[in-house]
């Protein structure tokens, strides 16, 4: 998939743990964990929104994409 997620190295930059972040947007850690993995198929903006508020930062600092060979 072309689409990558760079959560985890936003979420070490700002020293915070998956469990956390899960906690303060109001997520399951599982539902979490498919984003991250890169398994989800789509994310409401509202999560984003949510995401970007608690890591200060931007939806492309979380989201890249990369075109396949």
């Amino acid at each position: 998939m072309p689409i990558k997620i760079n959560l985890d190295q936003v979420l070490e930059e700002r020293g915070m743990q998956s469990v956390d972040l899960a906690n303060a947007i109001g997520i399951t850690k599982a539902n979490l964990s498919i984003l991250k993995t890169g398994k989800a198929k789509a994310i409401r903006f509202s999560t984003l929104e949510r995401i970007c508020e608690v890591l200060e930062c931007q939806p492309g600092d979380l989201i890249g994409y990369e075109a396949e060979d």
